[in-house]
């Protein structure tokens, strides 16, 4: 059973950063897409990043040049280190498994498991 636990959410001032993680047990990277969405109450699931099989990413326009994700398979982790925040970014944010092999997707419903998600707030 694929389980999916995020941290890292907090507080952070306009301009700041914050890494968010992602443990991910019983799951194989190399075998599916992963990836980080972030949702506004009374808003559309948004798909920010996510990571191929064989370790492509793909950004979502806001957060292009900004937002990195990565991971690590010997921890079974998922990162998203974000820069330069601004008020716009504070969402709940979901990390998400199980898009098919081969495929940079941002779509959520490519994914087949969700975390519970981790609350990030940017403000003054």
């Amino acid at each position: 059973q694929v389980q999916l636990a995020e941290s890292g959410g907090g507080s952070v001032q306009p301009g700041g950063s914050l890494t968010l993680s992602c443990v991910i047990s019983g799951y194989d990277f190399t075998e599916y897409g992963t990836g980080w969405f972030r949702q506004v109450p009374n808003t559309a699931r948004e798909g920010i990043a996510s990571i191929s099989s064989d370790g492509r990413a793909i950004y979502a326009a806001s957060a292009q040049g900004r937002f990195i994700i990565s991971r690590d398979l010997a921890k079974n982790t998922l990162y998203l280190e974000m820069h330069d925040l601004t008020p716009e970014d504070t969402a709940s944010y979901y990390c998400a498994s199980g898009a098919p092999k081969w495929w940079t997707v941002l779509d959520e419903g490519s994914f087949r498991n969700w975390g519970q998600g981790t609350e990030v707030t940017v403000s003054s």
